[in-house]
């Protein structure tokens, strides 16, 4: 029987990654990211609200705060404008005489914010862990590998990049050196369009449910059309033939909340309630799309549930916050809205930014104390720049 008393401490050195998940490390190139500095107010704190409308009302017109659709309703009620990713960053960006944006979304939103803004605004994001899973699935050097085995494959000159916005500034940055252009859900369509009159075959990044569903659901594309590369497999888990037979060659990445959304879901939620009318968003898996009656962006989702007529049932899927919102919002015109899962759905990283966390950032920046900065570097800046402006001059 082994001694344990006298047993040496393993000689095990914590990895970079190991490090930044438990807080102790950052990487700026990364979606993941550490508590901010310095000591925030109690979540408890009653006076909180008051404290983020008097330290807002001191910047006056030097801060504007965007909100996204899936924040809490406890940091919407702040924001001078609440939209999709990109709507908010082209809304900063008609902002020039705002000093500070404070960007209530998430990491790879507030970089897009950064590129499109003027170099004298600073772009601050009030928790710097509020990343995205789906953007961390994929790395620059992932990426770069990637190419490399298209290029062996024999291919890469016949390929062109689509990202989509929910990616890191150095995915976008990439895209732009590789002649391919950045989608929304809202446009993808369109771009997918575009790039094949580019080249024969797509690389689409990071979500493969979005690219899938694009080709196949509004393209005609089939199935056998798509390969996934897999970045932790060599090769990507395909062979040279596959990627020469393909036309769009997904990327192994996925949201984890729309991820969550099964068929299954489907069918309960159409048992519990007749004639409910199922609309979900196109980062969900093929077969849930497949099933559902409906399908598109937030933005499209909201429409939607404007236009419907009063008694209409709904059940929504995408994430819990904005349902919940749209739930309230229309119960006074008979609109029942549900969730369409039966299993509470938020998305953790957005949620990261909270009532105290904003409440330290306005009251940072009203003393005249720069918090959390979000800057891109030029080089980077300049080719995301450009895939940015090659999807605003789609048709």
């Amino acid at each position: 029987m082994r001694d344990v008393t006298t047993a040496q401490p393993l000689d095990v050195q914590p990895t970079p990654l190991a490090l930044l998940l438990l807080g102790r490390e950052a990487d700026p190139r990364s979606e993941r990211g550490v508590e901010c500095p310095g000591d925030l107010p109690s979540p408890s704190d009653p006076d909180l609200v008051e404290r983020a409308r008097v330290a807002k009302e001191k910047l006056g017109d030097r801060v504007f705060v965007l909100g996204h659709h899936y924040q809490r309703d406890e940091v919407i009620q702040f924001a001078d404008v609440t939209g999709d990713s990109f709507k908010l960053a082209r809304d900063a960006a008609a902002r020039p005489e705002a000093e500070y944006i404070v960007f209530c979304g998430v990491h790879f939103m507030a970089e897009s914010a950064d590129i499109l803004t003027t170099d004298a605004q600073a772009v601050v994001l009030p928790d710097l862990a509020a990343g995205c899973s789906m953007a961390d699935m994929a790395t620059a050097e992932q990426v770069a590998e990637c190419w490399d085995v298209l290029t062996e494959a024999g291919v890469a000159d016949q390929v062109v990049p689509v990202s989509y916005m929910n990616s890191s500034a150095d995915i976008k940055a990439f895209t732009g050196r590789h002649g391919g252009t950045i989608c929304t859900s809202s446009n993808a369509k369109r771009a997918l369009e575009w790039a094949f009159e580019q080249g024969e075959k797509i690389l689409f990044l990071p979500d493969q449910h979005l690219g899938r569903n694009t080709a196949v659901r509004d393209m005609g594309l089939t199935l056998e059309d798509c390969v996934l590369y897999n970045p932790h497999k060599p090769g990507g888990g395909l062979t040279a033939e596959q990627l020469r037979d393909a036309k769009m060659i997904l990327w192994r990445g996925h949201c984890s909340v729309h991820g969550r959304f099964s068929v299954e879901s489907v069918e309960d939620v159409r048992a519990r309630i007749p004639g409910v009318n199922v609309l979900v968003h196109p980062e969900c898996k093929h077969e849930v799309v497949a099933a559902a009656d409906y399908v598109g962006s937030t933005e499209y989702i909201i429409k939607a549930l404007e236009a419907a007529p009063a008694g209409s049932k709904w059940a929504i899927g995408t994430e819990l916050n904005l349902v919940r919102r749209l739930a309230n919002r229309f119960a006074s015109e008979d609109k029942e809205i549900v969730f369409l899962d039966k299993t509470v759905c938020f998305c953790s990283t957005m949620n990261r930014i909270d009532l105290p966390h904003l409440v330290w950032t306005l009251e940072s920046l009203a003393d005249g104390r720069l918090v959390n900065r979000i800057e891109v570097d030029p080089e980077t800046e300049k080719y995301a720049k450009l895939a940015l402006e090659r999807m605003l001059a789609l048709p």
